[in-house]
């Protein structure tokens, strides 16, 4: 688990909110404000799953805000006074939950949520435990509690559900263009549809059902969906980066016995390790996107969940054959 610098939270929290009471009065995004004037909707998201499946839906309504830089790691990702500034004067505030997520609590414990609407991920879907299966490096903390696994994107089942619920919370809070939120919630729910069965026909017709992730591996949901094996490096949320020689051996051997044809690595990852293994195998080092953030040249271009699961069926069909 990825502990906060609580003292260092704090400052930083006490800082924003006594900002933010300051320009309280003068802010066109307070709730007294809102009522009755033209200006948009205000949706603040920590990460880019939030981030895209809330634009989607919003479309050009309402004004949405990612809070994670593009290219940043979002597992130390901590808030800024502005963005604590941003979130107490949103009109709803989308986050995951979970361990990365771990700054919110304390941060909306302390602020006025009466205008405030809350959408958190990890409530839309069932979730699971983190697991550490065989051949994978955990943190060493044998006292640890047990985590939920916070990716609950990576299943394209999941998001579909996820835009559904995040659309019906925001035809709440803006009636007035309620068949707009929800056309633009259907066409992209029938993308991901796309996406996901494009998957499927990828998984049906492999000659395998295993994949090795020579990373962290965040894509636990992703692989119960489709019904995958993995063997992979690190939990989703590890804080190690380099690997013992025990598990470099033990997934070098697997791609070897197994004749895995490629080592995923995922997004904004050194790629050292799945390098490495593909150099001494003769496997392909590929990209799996689990969608955690994008390269600002990502973001800037328009990448969406869509297009980067897109990217994903092209390297499992490799992957798989």
């Amino acid at each position: 688990m990825r502990k906060p610098v609580l003292a260092t939270l704090c400052v930083v929290l006490a800082s924003a909110l006594a900002l933010s009471a300051c320009m309280k009065g003068k802010s066109s995004r307070s709730p007294e404000t809102r009522a009755g004037s033209p200006r948009k909707l205000s949706i603040v998201c920590t990460n880019f799953p939030c981030y895209d499946f809330a634009r989607q839906v919003a479309g050009q309504e309402a004004e949405v805000r990612m809070l994670l830089k593009p290219g940043a790691e979002s597992h130390s990702y901590e808030p800024s006074p502005s963005d604590i500034i941003a979130i107490q004067d949103c009109d709803m505030f989308v986050f995951v939950g979970g361990d990365s997520d771990e700054w919110v609590d304390d941060i909306l414990a302390s602020m006025d949520q009466s205008h405030m609407t809350l959408f958190k991920l990890m409530d839309q879907v069932q979730t699971v435990e983190e697991e550490v299966p065989e051949g994978m490096e955990d943190d060493g903390d044998d006292e640890a509690e047990v985590e939920m696994d916070e990716h609950v994107w990576t299943s394209p089942a999941n998001a579909m559900t996820m835009v559904k619920n995040l659309a019906d919370m925001v035809v709440s809070l803006d009636p007035e263009h309620a068949q707009t939120y929800q056309r633009n919630a259907a066409s992209y729910i029938a993308r991901i549809q796309k996406v996901d069965d494009d998957l499927r026909k990828v998984v049906a017709e492999g000659k395998r059902k295993e994949i090795v992730v020579a990373d962290r591996f965040p894509l636990r949901y992703f692989c119960d969906e489709f019904g995958l094996a993995y063997h992979a490096a690190f939990p989703g949320c590890s804080t190690k980066v380099q690997p013992s020689a025990k598990t470099v051996v033990f997934l070098t051997r697997k791609v070897v016995e197994d004749k895995i044809p490629v080592v995923f690595h995922i997004e904004l990852s050194n790629e050292q390790m799945a390098d490495s293994i593909a150099g001494s195998t003769g496997a392909k080092p590929m990209l799996l996107h689990a969608v955690h953030n994008v390269s600002d040249s990502d973001f800037q271009s328009g990448a969406s969940y869509v297009s980067l699961m897109e990217g994903n069926v092209v390297a499992l069909r490799e992957a798989l054959n």
